[in-house]
């Protein structure tokens, strides 16, 4: 009856919908009916199902009613959402079988218009009929079936995947733990399977691609819908599945490149749905992210660099700027970047302290590649404008600022690159050095950089981004010979003394950046780094929150160390016997009171300090006694005698420091 297709068309609507009520009526007594037949059997729901879908399908027939109850197609949809609303969790799987096979016996899933439309639709009520924590079950299944056609062709998985992406929206919420990893997993050996199937058909290798790109975002769409810390999780086993540069074999090598390729792209897209509002603790908790993909951007092909920057990127990027630094220009306000401004925090202060090397680092050598496209700079150049943004702080813009100088070094002597890429890294730096002194917000060095700037304009366009970064210029607009004269050059020295007119510390920005040529980014601290940290740096206390840095009592400079050696020893022992005799005649004079409150003044730790420093102890060898002799007094007696054993002093000869007295 649910399958009739006699030509009037209102008997068969009345047929149908005689037949769709039968299968709800069978449904609704049989389900809650222990003692009736069970209706959950793989060979009633391969009747019931189909039957179903074949009048859902029908749109057609709803023009011919008004009443949404007597349209076979809403009617068997009503059905099908009772069916799946009193399924338990071992019967989902019984309803959904029959649903993937009619789908894939009608071909539905090829059709990119009406069908695939009826498929998303469909999947759609499933997933919102079934109860929400056995949602995960219905992904399971389709990335199961999703691997039963993995020989198929590009269009039949293409539509399982558009069917995933939807459902992902829905269910990603209900997966925990393994289930996670696992449908990644499974997305990307789809993806290097498609990767690996070489055709003669164009169109066939088009579909491929398209399959590719739905998989990629597919991906992206299910992290979306997850927390912060899964998606780190994500990111971080789909790290741990990226080719390793070293790993490729030069008789596979364009195959797997092409692996590595496609499992960055899924990891860039999951990094775009990624906010961390920490950097430093997504750093410290994703060590096996970061310290992989710092290495990735030294890879030599440009492209894998490119995507790699783009990672950095996604994760430092807290603020949505990106598209801001899209193309490198020239700062004259910071109002026209429309940029989000934020103190930066103690951690990242830390975080950039410690790290910072190893970014600047990956961006240095990533510069200097003389098989650099012009997207590889433009790169390089976001990732160095997203962390001056992130860390505005101006102890790290000005070392920054070093970073940018290093550039402009490396433009006038590195002699093997060209004049392309030569006049690329000075705009470059142009850029960003207006960047960095508009954040600073120092009116001195703006004036140096804008007037460098303008002395550009006049003579040397090629020098500006504006110029160097315009895809439309041909290469034949670039001079022949390059010499760059002195007022066309950012003069350190100048931003230097600006610096110190506003009380800025600039020996860091004085210290050359000099980057040692490491095969990996244990090394990339510079010897110029090391010999920058100041002590103030390497003080502990200003990470423990909370804690107060305590000032000294005595300056310690040139003059006082120079004073202590001039000093004859009679003196000082003059000036400790009168501050013996002040704390004697106190003890003797004062109230009480003021002998307590003097006491309390310090800490309990810090009395007991004082009080054990000047108490001494009798080593712990000469109270050990041999409990296997009987005769161990005779023992300790002998210690005794023993002169080279250091005998403790008598309490009677101990002195007493004023702590002792209450």
């Amino acid at each position: 009856m649910c399958h009739n297709n006699e030509d009037p068309v209102d008997v068969r609507i009345r047929v149908r919908l005689a037949g769709i009520k039968g299968l709800q009526g069978v449904v609704r007594k049989t389900v809650s009916d222990d003692l009736q037949v069970n209706i959950w059997d793989q060979t009633h729901m391969d009747k019931i199902v189909p039957s179903l879908l074949f009048n859902m399908q029908e749109q057609g027939d709803s023009v011919q009613a008004s009443d949404a109850k007597e349209v076979p197609s809403a009617l068997a949809e009503a059905c099908l959402r009772d069916l799946l609303c009193r399924a338990a969790f071992g019967n989902i799987k019984s309803v959904l079988k029959p649903v993937l096979r009619h789908l894939d016996l009608h071909m539905l899933w090829t059709h990119r218009d009406q069908f695939q439309d009826f498929c998303i639709k469909l999947f759609k009520v499933v997933t919102y009929s079934v109860q929400a924590q056995y949602s995960y079950v219905i992904v399971q299944l389709l990335l199961s079936h999703l691997e039963l056609h993995r020989s198929d062709s590009a269009l039949v998985r293409t539509g399982i995947v558009y069917v995933l992406a939807e459902t992902f929206t829905i269910a990603a919420g209900g997966s925990v733990g393994p289930s996670i990893l696992e449908v990644i997993d499974t997305m990307l050996k789809q993806l290097w399977h498609s990767v690996s199937r070489q055709s003669s058909d164009m169109e066939e290798l088009e579909n491929e691609k398209v399959f590719q790109k739905k998989c990629i975002s597919t991906i992206g769409s299910f992290a979306s819908n997850l927390p912060s810390y899964q998606q780190m999780d994500i990111m971080m086993f789909i790290m741990g599945k990226v080719p390793s540069s070293k790993d490729i074999d030069d008789d596979a090598h364009d195959m797997q490149f092409l692996l590595q390729k496609i499992t960055l792209e899924g990891l860039l897209e999951v990094s775009k749905k990624y906010k961390a509002a920490d950097i430093s603790s997504a750093y410290a908790s994703a060590t096996g992210l970061w310290e992989p993909l710092l290495k990735m951007v030294l890879a030599d092909d440009p492209s894998i660099r490119s995507i790699t920057q783009q990672i950095l990127q996604a994760l430092v990027d807290r603020h949505d700027a990106a598209d801001k630094f899209a193309v490198p220009r020239i700062v004259y306000d910071l109002k026209d970047l429309d940029v989000t401004r934020e103190k930066c925090s103690r951690a990242d202060y830390v975080f950039m302290k410690k790290h910072g090397s190893e970014f600047l680092f990956c961006c240095y050598d990533s510069l200097a590649r003389t098989n650099n496209e012009l997207e590889n700079f433009t790169s390089a150049y976001q990732t160095l404008a997203l962390l001056t943004l992130t860390f505005q702080n101006d102890e790290l813009l000005i070392d920054l600022m070093r970073f940018a100088f290093s550039i402009q070094e490396m433009g006038q002597e590195n002699q093997t690159l060209g004049i392309q890429h030569t006049c690329t890294l000075h705009g470059i730096v142009a850029s960003y050095l207006s960047l960095v002194t508009h954040l600073l917000g120092f009116s001195g060095p703006c004036t140096h950089v804008e007037e460098v700037i303008e002395n550009r304009r006049k003579v040397a366009r090629h020098l500006l981004p504006a110029f160097v970064f315009d895809k439309k210029a041909a290469e034949r607009s670039f001079p022949t010979t390059l010499n760059i004269k002195k007022h066309l050059l950012f003069v350190k020295s100048e931003i230097v003394e600006a610096l110190k007119k506003h009380g800025q510390d600039t020996s860091r920005l004085v210290t050359p950046y000099t980057p040692n040529a490491t095969d990996g980014l244990e090394s990339a601290r510079s010897l110029s780094d090391i010999k920058s940290i100041s002590m103030t740096d390497a003080d502990s206390i200003h990470s423990s929150p909370g804690v107060e840095r305590k000032n000294l009592t005595e300056e310690i400079t040139f003059d006082s160390i120079k004073q202590m050696m001039l000093n004859s020893p009679e003196s000082s022992r003059a000036v400790e016997q009168e501050k013996q005799r002040k704390i004697v005649e106190t003890f003797r004079t004062a109230p009480f009171e003021e002998i307590v409150a003097r006491g309390e003044a310090k800490p309990i730790y810090e009395r007991l300090n004082d009080l054990l420093s000047k108490v001494h102890l009798a080593p712990v060898e000469s109270l050990v006694i041999d409990r296997s002799s009987m005769d161990s007094l005779d023992l300790i007696d002998g210690s005794r005698d023993n002169k080279d054993v250091t005998e403790p002093v008598p309490v009677y000869e101990m002195t007493f420091p004023d702590l002792f007295v209450y």
